[in-house]
């Protein structure tokens, strides 16, 4: 087998790609854009800071505070926000409008860190000078970013100088940093101990699947085995346990399809072999005429057994290849059951039959196919005078009970057993092999679910009934 055609190697490779996905959105997702947002964070905090101690730098506004004092104020505040704070102001000479803002020149009031280089943004100082509130922004200075945020100090509601906060994220980058190597350290064993496990939960799935497809190639080679064992309660578990109960349905079919085969062969060489004997005796010119006439009526009972042998084997095929049309129309169940009870006269009289007919002349109307409705009838007619002994009391009533249409032949005999109950309208199932092949009450059970109705059996020492239960045509009585 080709190593990606393997279900454990493909699942190994899936888990390994569901790892490295998602591993990919956490790089991106909790790497890269936390460095913006800490950023953000940061910049609201100084803004807020910058808020804090305004009151305290608008203090140096009133009077004209020596420089000392000046510095000693900034760099103190600077040490509370944890900030440098660089203060500006601007030249007052420049013309045009204060207001404005779009041409004042910023220079260095005071700063409270030591070195002279400072972060400036004009464009930030002038925005903070025109509306007379915090603006915040981003700039680079040393060669890394900063934060800025310009507060405008006020006195009687006019700008007189600008504080500067500038604070670095050097801080942040190496949060983000750290983060990110940890990150890209943790990915390669988590795919290692993805792809690991993957292939071993992938090779047991695979272990269980392969056992149920041995046990397939063998039921497809006919060779049935012991039921497989149903560990778990999953998918896998629920196959497992579907497979069981296939191979046991397609061993029943099989031994019942080996049984049939038998009963037909036996069914079809008994008279087969009858005729060709009485054949033979015929050939015989000595025979009294007598004689020859009780051979031709053996001979006539053979092949009409023959020919009920071979129709049921049609109609069982014609059902299986879903071969037989129903028609559905109105019938009146009683009408028909008279219609048959006449071809039957014959046999009920040789029979000694003593037949009850209780069929109301306005009988109740069944939806379904007249012909195959009357097949049923002389399958559960012939059942009741060929499985009984000779002077049997056999019953016919039509019935209309809880809206359904009901046909019941009912006889006296001894009963069925109760492993003949059960197995009544199993094909090929018969109680007496000497008296059919087992295929009618199959045949007529299999019509009657066709037309949406069934036939039940109700059957006791001393009585058996079999009663088709149609849908009721509404339109009747």
């Amino acid at each position: 087998m080709r190593p990606f055609r393997s279900l454990s190697n493909k699942i190994a490779l899936l888990f390994f790609a569901i790892t490295a996905a998602a591993f990919a959105v956490i790089y991106f997702t909790v790497v890269t854009q936390p460095e913006s947002s800490l950023e953000e964070r940061r910049l609201h905090d100084l803004e807020l800071v910058a808020d804090r101690y305004k009151p305290n730098l608008e203090g140096l506004l009133i009077g004209d505070p020596a420089q000392p004092k000046v510095d000693t104020k900034v760099r103190a505040v600077a040490e509370a926000a944890e900030a440098r704070v660089t203060l500006f102001t601007w030249d007052e000479a420049i013309e045009g409008p204060q207001d404005d803002a779009r041409n004042l020149l910023f220079y260095v009031r005071s700063d409270s860190a030591e070195q002279q280089a400072y972060p400036r943004d004009v464009a930030l100082l002038r925005r903070a000078v025109r509306t007379r509130r915090s603006e915040s922004g981003f700039a680079t200075f040393g060669g890394g970013d900063v934060g800025l945020v310009a507060q405008p100090l006020l006195l009687e509601g006019v700008p007189q100088r600008v504080a500067l906060y500038s604070r670095d994220f050097e801080e942040v980058e190496e949060t983000v940093s750290f983060i990110r190597s940890r990150v890209l350290l943790a990915t390669l064993p988590a795919l290692l101990i993805a792809l690991t496990g993957g292939y071993l939960v992938a090779r047991g799935l695979a272990r269980r699947v392969g056992r149920v497809e041995a046990a397939a190639a063998d039921v497809a080679r006919g060779n049935f085995k012991d039921p497989l064992p149903v560990d778990s309660d999953d998918e896998l578990g629920q196959l497992t346990r579907t497979f069981n109960e296939m191979q046991e349905q397609l061993r029943e079919v099989e031994l019942a399809r080996k049984e049939f085969i038998a009963t037909a062969s036996h069914e079809l060489r008994t008279p087969i072999f009858s005729l060709g004997g009485f054949v033979e005796l015929l050939q015989d010119e000595d025979l009294d005429e007598e004689t020859r006439r009780e051979f031709l009526d053996t001979m006539s009972g053979q092949v009409a057994r023959l020919q009920k042998l071979s129709v049921d084997l049609l109609d069982l095929s014609r059902l299986d290849a879903g071969g037989i049309e129903l028609e559905s129309e109105s019938v009146d169940l009683a009408e028909l059951a008279r219609t048959v009870l006449g071809e039957f006269r014959p046999a009920i009289a040789e029979h000694s039959t003593d037949l009850h007919v209780l069929l109301p002349e306005d009988g109740p109307l069944a939806r379904c196919d007249r012909g195959r409705v009357a097949q049923i009838m002389r399958i559960l007619l012939d059942n009741a005078i060929r499985h009984t002994p000779d002077g049997t009391d056999v019953t016919v009533r039509a019935d209309r009970i809880n809206g359904a249409a009901e046909l019941t032949v009912a006889d006296t005999g001894p009963g069925l057993p109760e492993p003949a109950r059960s197995k009544a309208f199993e094909r090929f199932y018969t109680g007496d092999a000497a008296r059919g092949a087992g295929l009618g009450l199959a045949i007529a059970s299999e019509l009657a679910e066709r037309m949406e109705g069934r036939i039940v059996l109700a059957s006791q020492p001393g009585s058996t009934a079999f009663t088709l239960e149609l849908p009721s045509d509404g339109s009747g009585s």
